[in-house]
């Protein structure tokens, strides 16, 4: 793709390939982002934490997004050199998140100075600084280069790859132990073999897609083909003025903001404790593992972890990857439908009929304790696991629906009440009703997994179904703005959150 003169107006339209070039390093991100979905947990209790400070450690996500994505989006708007606009950022970022992957397992190996667990959590963080650090720039890389006429499919292309890469990403670990051979069971303090190797594929695959669209794709020079110029401007404002003036913004945002904050608090409330807590939900209500061997003093305490008790920790966290899959990919088919029941039941039953499976879909994980051996067929391998464990792909059926409908529809509903010269500031407020759930529940689904609920995972999933159902008895609250039919919008929004 050469670089075109500075008269020439609007973007030229691409080929196929040359938008999947510029997609493609979405793959590899959301690969990794999958990975540590499905593992962290996993790794951090191998490593010593126990179920109260899992849900802290993992507070370094929302934080890390909130604060790093507008620093680099507003970097990147003032960037130009010999490797272009965003591809410097998006560079920087696959590396340090490649480099991360390949430290976060070998935690117990490298920390010399620092306990491993500590280590660990450093890791985590770097990881996910560096996820937002590559993910932003992508997403306005893609608005630089694709021309609008083109936008569907571009948005298509990029769908597709984060999608594909949150099923492979999360079910590699799976993979290499039940097709490749590797062993899935942890000592105490260590990390088993077939993650460590999941991480170090992840971050081969990761860096390898970034590296492709940096040396694939040519970005168009600043004022070239419609892009906006360079924006160089320092404004002299004083910190205290642009925080009065950012905070000024959020007392007049528009009621339907408002009213969908409520939505996503819920919503995102519920999806943060799944993340962290359904490895060790079903590894004690399904494997019928006990709380203690969740316990790090109860570990420290005893000469070694019984072989049958390691088994079934490395089996339940090796499904977690398959059922995390499963809900990616219902999520795909889901969305490919959304669209068209919005437009014809409206978006707000759309929304809340989508949120209510997704509770539903947790609730019902409390029925799924059958604990009889059942061999299952995964086209790629045969396992035995309890019939309840298979089971769960059922709840996550409506999982996938709310999470579809999560990425689409708050800014479809959004987008007509914002004004339109200032639709790129409320949508980056907006962001904050993302983090700031997932905050909240960090702080405090640990204490209450603990003391409410006596370190039974399994009630700390019934809250979060609880909390998705409340977020679907929200949406009747919500006032929508002008009408307007879900196009990219959504789509666009689609490949934002994902990387909250």
């Amino acid at each position: 793709m050469s670089k075109q003169s500075p008269q020439a107006v609007g973007k030229p339209k691409l080929s196929f390939w040359q938008i999947w070039n510029v997609s493609f390093g979405f793959l590899g991100v959301q690969f990794g982002f999958a990975l540590q979905n499905a593992n962290a947990s996993r790794i951090l209790s191998d490593l010593g934490a126990d179920l109260h400070s899992l849900s802290l450690f993992w507070l370094v996500a929302p934080i890390m997004g909130l604060i790093i994505q507008p620093i680099v989006g507003s970097a990147s708007d003032k960037t130009w050199n010999r490797l272009g606009r965003r591809t410097p950022y998006i560079l920087a970022g696959g590396i340090a998140a490649a480099i991360g992957m390949l430290l976060m397992p070998n935690s117990a190996t490298l920390a010399s100075f620092i306990t491993p667990l500590i280590f660990g959590a450093m890791m985590l963080a770097i990881m996910d600084a560096s996820f937002n650090l590559a993910f932003q720039p992508f997403r306005a890389l893609v608005s630089d280069m694709v021309p609008a006429e083109q936008r569907n499919i571009g948005y298509s292309i990029q769908s597709f790859l984060i999608n594909i890469g949150a099923v492979l990403g999360s079910i590699l670990p799976f993979v290499l132990t039940n097709v490749i051979g590797l062993e899935n069971t942890a000592g105490t303090g260590q990390v088993a073999p077939s993650v460590i190797w999941a991480f170090y594929i992840g971050a081969t695959v990761m860096l390898g897609s970034v590296l492709w669209t940096v040396f694939r794709t040519k970005e168009y020079a600043p004022g070239c083909n419609g892009l906006a110029t360079l924006d160089t401007s320092k404004s002299e404002d004083s910190l205290f003025k642009k925080l009065s003036d950012f905070f000024g913004l959020m007392k007049t945002m528009p009621a339907t903001m408002k009213q969908l904050a409520t939505v996503q608090f819920f919503s995102w409330f519920a999806l943060f404790i799944m993340w962290v807590y359904t490895m060790p939900a079903i590894t004690q209500h399904i494997w019928g593992i006990e709380a203690k061997w969740f316990d790090p003093d109860y570990l420290a305490s005893i000469a070694v972890v019984p072989q049958e008790i390691a088994a079934a920790k490395g089996t339940a966290g090796d499904w977690v990857g398959i059922i995390f899959a499963a809900y990616s990919l219902f999520a795909a088919i889901a969305s490919l439908f959304l669209a068209k029941v919005a437009n014809k039941i409206g978006r707000k039953l759309t929304y809340s009929l989508s949120l209510l499976a997704g509770g539903l879909g947790y609730l019902s994980i409390m029925l799924m304790q059958n604990p009889e051996p059942t061999m299952v067929n995964l086209f790629i391998t045969q396992i035995e696991v309890p019939q309840g464990a298979v089971s769960l792909f059922l709840p996550m059926v409506g999982v996938g629906i709310a999470w579809a409908a999560i990425l689409a529809m708050p800014y479809a509903i959004l987008a007509g009440s914002l004004p339109a010269k200032q639709t790129g500031v409320y949508m980056g407020i907006f962001n904050f009703t993302i983090a700031a759930p997932q905050i909240i529940s960090g702080i405090f689904a640990g204490w209450i997994l603990t003391t409410v609920f006596n370190n039974q995972a399994i009630y700390i999933i019934m809250l979060a179904g609880i909390s998705m159902v409340l977020a679907a008895m929200s949406v009747y609250f919500v006032k929508e703005g002008t009408e307007q039919a879900i196009t990219t919008e959504g789509n666009d929004r689609k490949s934002a959150v994902t990387t909250s």
